[in-house]
């Protein structure tokens, strides 16, 4: 068990995150272990050329055989949608002389050994942090940045949406149920029912606050190794199937179709999770223009409901468009 024991202003305080930074580290765990997210197999298939071309051994040496990463790799962001440049600067201030430590943390438990890529550059680990940050950069750029990111991002971010609504309108024992099936709050503690690690760890969150980050790449609630690490939980993103590209829109009941007309019928029936306008119109294959003014009705009718989340307008169906759905 990993108990996060809360006061009332440690819950008042809890808050949502989206780390682009998080995501370039643990989607390392596709190369290492393909095959345990199968949501994003076809999109990581495509990036592999241009994956082999950068500094790939390097990187898979970052994923421990039972898919632990290093901590200094996931630092707490610090904004609800940090740049990745901002948290790879954390990444490379870390003091060389703690990277040996970091390591040992995260590989020696587990698989007895520091993997040789890492190994061999802790004489220097100076020049290995640095590598390690420029590997991470550099395969944000080439494989995540172009065509995975927008899309992953838009998941994320419809997640915390959703995640949002349940807060408001079910509570936190809501919230964290509906988070992931490991995670129980109860009398001030939120324990992780965990299959990793080893013994029970007690956290108290002491005011340090206590950040959620969904994921495309974790199968259950996680939190970091070290418990001096700032607190976070990562769970899985809501929504994943449709990065694969094979989720079709669901079927509008033929009164739905009657009653407001087949496209916004259609529209309707994909947004049981908050989406863009963008990720509307490729599921549809339609243009974001015509999502728009079918989007522009169904909020003035109060069908659905709009939340700003950085700079992306997220959309879901209202608790009318609901009932009208059933």
């Amino acid at each position: 068990m990993h108990r996060f024991r809360l006061g009332l202003a440690d819950l008042a305080a809890a808050s949502f995150a989206c780390s682009p930074l998080q995501e370039t580290v643990l989607s390392l765990r596709m190369w290492t272990h393909p095959g345990v997210y199968v949501h994003q197999t076809a999109w990581f298939e495509r990036m592999r050329p241009a994956f082999e071309r950068i500094d790939a051994a390097l990187l898979c040496s970052l994923v421990a055989s039972n898919r632990y990463v290093p901590d200094f790799l996931t630092p707490r962001p610090a904004a609800p949608f940090p740049d990745i440049r901002t948290e790879l600067a954390e990444v490379r201030a870390l003091p060389p002389q703690e990277l040996p430590a970091q390591l040992a943390r995260t590989f020696l438990p587990h698989d007895r050994r520091i993997p040789r890529p890492l190994a061999d550059g802790l004489a220097d680990p100076a020049r290995l942090l640095a590598r390690i940050a420029d590997a991470l950069e550099e395969y944000w750029e080439e494989c995540l940045s172009p065509q995975w990111w927008p899309r992953a991002r838009s998941v994320l971010r419809a997640d915390i949406v959703h995640r949002s609504r349940v807060l408001a309108e079910r509570g936190a024992a809501a919230l964290f149920g509906d988070l992931d099936g490991r995670l129980l709050w109860e009398d001030g503690v939120l324990t992780i029912r965990r299959d990793w690690g080893n013994g029970n760890v007690d956290v108290v969150v002491g005011r340090r606050g206590l950040v959620f980050l969904p994921t495309c790449f974790a199968r259950g609630a996680i939190t970091s190794i070290g418990q001096d690490h700032p607190p976070t939980i990562t769970y899985p993103a809501r929504g994943q199937g449709t990065l694969g590209g094979t989720v079709q829109p669901p079927p509008a009941t033929r009164a739905l179709e009657q009653l407001v007309g087949p496209p916004k019928a259609r529209l309707l029936a994909l947004l049981s999770e908050p989406s863009s306008t963008t990720e509307l119109a490729r599921r549809l294959g339609v243009t974001p223009g015509a999502v728009s003014q079918h989007l522009a009705v169904l909020a003035a009718t109060r069908l659905v409901t709009r939340a700003r989340h950085g700079r992306m307008v997220l959309y879901a169906r209202s608790p009318l468009g609901d009932r009208l759905c059933e």
